[in-house]
């Protein structure tokens, strides 16, 4: 015998004239009444006239007579709170993309990249990652919140750099600080002078990056001078503020004539005046003991037998993968640059039994001088990399 089926239950429906009893359909289920004083919300099996108005007077008993227009004026109320709330929510994603944005930039500018990374690869991953990991079904909604277009990425650089700038040289205007100024070529043979300054603030030293500028035709003291106060005046520092400056050795800067030191000295009075640390450095590395220069010479000349040599240099890559070395492949000695020099004799002491081994075979002078001078290589490795550290400390 078949189960007796089961009367449906009905369920009561909202009339616009329960309002005069101060009750509404509520938001979240329009089958169940919420009470416009309290925002209580009942069971379906409330909404009926009488339950309604047994709640009114028993709870609400000082609303009880004030009638339909009071009621509807709170709803009215209600209607513009929702309303309001609904667009403060609209637009705070926008809020956060544009701070999201920001925020990009200056990881854009700090990476260095070129700023079409950020539409170019960034947007594309993060649309990826809230698509796949998050499972967000419309990134689009994001992303394009977040403006990342090539000129939107320079401006924002251009707006933070601006105000940091701002905020430095208000800070200067009040407080005695150091200079070091250094001018390089660039490899489009322009040159550019960097001017970096170091104050007490907090209790602490700060050294902060304050212009970097190009020198249009001559890089002369005289010329030096007239770009640095020419920026000194246009942000309103004074140059007595400054109580010393450290340079490099380059007569356009130290010349006691004609240098940028002279000038600026003119210009304050008692300034005291410093060589560049990691300069002096990098020239008492030049002027070793003949013992050891006459080691390093040999190192150097052993790095060019294997490097400069195709064959070599894959011959020697392929001992260093048979002896499991760390590295398959030296550095090269470079003059110009100041931690070229540390860095190959690391290397070249990280490999030294395997280039023995080499030179064993390829060239057996050489090979009879690098096996003799393995202390010193080990001496100099280590004082090598003591300047590199402090330099990059510096």
């Amino acid at each position: 015998m078949a189960a007796p089926q089961l009367s449906k239950k009905k369920c009561m429906q909202y009339n616009d004239e329960y309002i005069q009893h101060g009750f509404l359909p509520s938001p979240s289920n329009q089958q169940h009444p919420m009470c416009l004083l309290c925002g209580k919300i009942f069971s379906n099996e409330a909404m009926k006239p009488s339950r309604l108005r047994e709640h009114l007077h028993r709870v609400h008993p000082t609303e009880a007579d004030k009638g339909v227009a009071y009621f509807q004026s709170l709803y009215d109320k209600q209607k513009k709170r929702v309303i309001g709330s609904i667009f403060s929510h609209s637009s705070q994603p926008s809020n956060d993309g544009l701070r999201a944005s920001y925020n990009i930039a200056l990881l854009i500018s700090k990476s260095g990249n070129p700023h079409t990374i950020g539409e170019e690869l960034l947007l594309p991953v993060v649309t990826e990652v809230l698509k796949t990991v998050l499972h967000h079904k419309s990134p689009a909604q994001i992303t394009k919140a977040i403006p990342l277009c090539n000129s939107t990425v320079q401006r924002r650089v251009d707006e933070m750099a601006a105000n940091i700038e701002e905020t430095l040289c208000n800070k200067l205007k009040t407080t005695k600080f150091s200079l070091q100024i250094d001018e390089s070529t660039l490899p489009n043979n322009e040159s550019l002078l960097l001017d970096y300054v170091r104050y007490v603030s907090d209790g602490c030293c700060k050294e902060e990056m304050l212009f970097a500028r190009k020198l249009v035709t001559n890089k002369t003291g005289v010329a030096i001078f007239h770009v640095v106060r020419k920026y000194f005046e246009e942000k309103g520092i004074q140059l007595s503020n400054i109580i010393a400056c450290e340079t490099d050795g380059e007569p356009a800067m130290t010349g006691c004539h004609r240098g940028f030191l002279s000038f600026l000295k003119n210009a304050v009075p008692g300034l005291l005046t410093v060589h560049c640390v990691i300069h002096r450095q990098h020239l008492v590395a030049k002027h070793l003991s003949g013992h050891l220069h006459n080691s390093m010479s040999i190192i150097i000349k052993a790095v060019n037998k294997i490097k400069t040599h195709a064959l070599n240099s894959r011959l020697f890559r392929q001992l260093c993968d048979d002896n499991d070395d760390q590295f398959q492949c030296l550095v090269l000695h470079n003059e110009v640059r100041w931690l070229s020099k540390g860095n190959c004799i690391q290397r070249f002491y990280k490999l030294c039994n395997s280039i023995v081994e080499f030179l064993q075979i390829s060239n057996s002078g050489l090979y009879n001088e690098v096996k003799n001078i393995k202390h010193d290589i080990a001496y100099l490795s280590d004082i090598f990399s003591e300047f590199n550290i402090v330099n990059k400390t510096l």
